[in-house]
């Protein structure tokens, strides 16, 4: 009996350690996912213009990180002019560290205008370690931009 709750306590905490985002730097010239660079990035404020005719579309984002996801570091949200955007990492293909909140990047992906549940932005705000009451507050399904990020660039 000892031995079944010993390889428990293994399993538990293995998965606990496992599913932490990465800790580390996020300095200028560093890549995550795909290698990518700045050349032809547009401002994060352009991406409603790309959008206007077309539910989807291939481009490079620059901006701000304002929000990383703490359980995993598997998507980041971007500041605009009137919130922030979504980005996560294609195929949860790669990470991002926390170091990564406040830095200006290149996010090079497929962005898609999208209405994202309630179910999923309260599971977005877990992730990001929102209190109850926060959580709570989430009633109405949100139209938003979301990028399928292949690579990430830190400028």
């Amino acid at each position: 009996m000892k031995k079944i709750l010993f390889a428990i306590t293994i399993v538990i905490t293995s998965f606990s350690v496992l599913a932490q985002p990465p800790k580390g730097p996020a300095k200028k010239g560093m890549n995550f996912g795909n290698k990518t660079t700045i050349e032809g990035a547009i401002t994060v404020n352009e991406i409603t213009t790309v959008l206007a005719d077309k539910t989807t579309a291939d481009v490079k984002v620059k901006g701000a990180v304002v929000e990383v996801c703490k359980a995993e570091g598997c998507w980041i949200r971007m500041k605009t002019a009137n919130g922030s955007i979504l980005i996560k990492m294609k195929d949860h293909a790669f990470t991002v560290p926390l170091a990564l909140n406040g830095k200006t990047i290149i996010a090079d992906g497929t962005a898609e205008l999208i209405v994202t549940s309630v179910e999923m932005q309260k599971h977005y705000a877990a992730d990001a370690g929102k209190n109850k009451k926060e959580i709570a507050a989430i009633t109405t399904p949100k139209k938003e931009i979301i990028l399928q990020a292949k690579g990430i660039l830190v400028l």
